[in-house]
């Protein structure tokens, strides 16, 4: 039997998971409230509890041993599982809560600026955001609906296209300062790029392929700037540091508003896009068919013209 190691608290997991989830100490103190120190702190006390390495310290950042990686996905489970309990408890006095996974980027850049379109429609639906820079990999039993990146074959639930992949270089107005807009493809070459680490890319554009496809015969100069996470590197080409591959839908907001702009004409596409994936242990449907009707409508609002229709869900009476 497992026995319960002295001093091991609630608290410490969720700070390990915060920290774990984002790949930083400092991002975890800003979630939780808390400082680098302390947060730094808390985790080689964990580390010390359980003798064994959870992060290697990289330059300028961590990342998960194996040991984190396991302990990572059985301390989600358990918080998801005891926060689906509570919910339970107090559903009475609380609204239902909609458990919706995807990746960050997608939802700070098209999810949250329109949610408040949901909750309007549906004020009795909350959303909880379940997000990952890494990928989400196989769904905890708690997902109602999952939105992932990819080529439409995940292992894990049924998956209808939302919309295809589309990219073209983005950058900051002051950038191009000066400079006829847009400018030629070939001028790429000459300006800083922003670069998302080989890790962090998976299956999405790279600068060598956008390179590629705009029919530029240099290489990409390999940047000064390397980013783990495309919501940071989104952030540095709004304050001029260089261009950055924009995918359509994540910038037509921050295009619209004039904190960026297109930096040259052409686009690429591919195969791969965003997919409304339903977990095969379907649960709670009548919830999750008023989220999949609210994206039906948002891209209908858009005019996109999708490619697959998004489901109807069977109810279960």
């Amino acid at each position: 039997m497992f026995k319960p190691i002295q001093g091991l608290s609630l608290d410490v997991l969720r700070v390990f998971e915060s920290a774990a989830r984002q790949l930083s100490f400092t991002a975890a103190a800003a979630e939780l409230g808390s400082s680098q120190p302390a947060i730094s702190q808390q985790i080689k006390r964990l580390e010390q509890q359980l003798a064994t390495r959870l992060f290697d310290r990289v330059y300028r950042g961590i990342v998960l041993t194996e040991a984190g990686e396991l302990l990572l996905r059985h301390v989600q489970d358990g918080l998801a599982s005891l926060d689906a309990g509570l919910a339970a408890v107090t559903a009475g006095q609380q609204h239902e809560v909609l458990q919706v996974a995807t990746d960050f980027a997608f939802a700070a850049y098209w999810l949250m600026p329109r949610l408040q379109r949901f909750h309007q429609l549906h004020p009795e639906l909350d959303v909880s955001l379940i997000t990952s820079e890494r990928g989400l990999g196989a769904p905890s039993a708690e997902i109602d609906v999952a939105i992932s990146f990819g080529d439409g074959r995940f292992k894990h639930g049924e998956a209808h296209l939302l919309f295809r992949e589309e990219v073209f270089p983005v950058c900051s107005p002051q950038l191009l300062e000066g400079r006829p807009r847009p400018l030629p493809a070939a001028a790429l070459a000459e300006l800083p790029l922003l670069h998302l680490r080989p890790e962090s890319r998976s299956r999405w554009f790279d600068w060598s392929g956008l390179f590629r496809a705009l029919g530029i015969a240099e290489a990409p100069s390999p940047g000064s700037l390397r980013f783990d996470n495309y919501t940071l590197l989104i952030q540095a080409a709004i304050a001029g540091q260089g261009v950055a591959i924009g995918w359509r839908h994540l910038v037509d907001e921050l295009l619209a508003q004039g904190l960026l702009c297109r930096a040259c004409a052409g686009e690429a596409h591919s195969e791969f896009g965003y997919y409304v994936v339903l977990p095969e242990r379907k649960r709670r449907q009548r919830l999750t068919q008023r989220f999949v009707d609210w994206l039906r409508s948002e891209l209908r609002g858009e005019g996109e013209q999708a490619v697959e229709k998004l489901p109807t869900l069977p109810i279960r009476r």
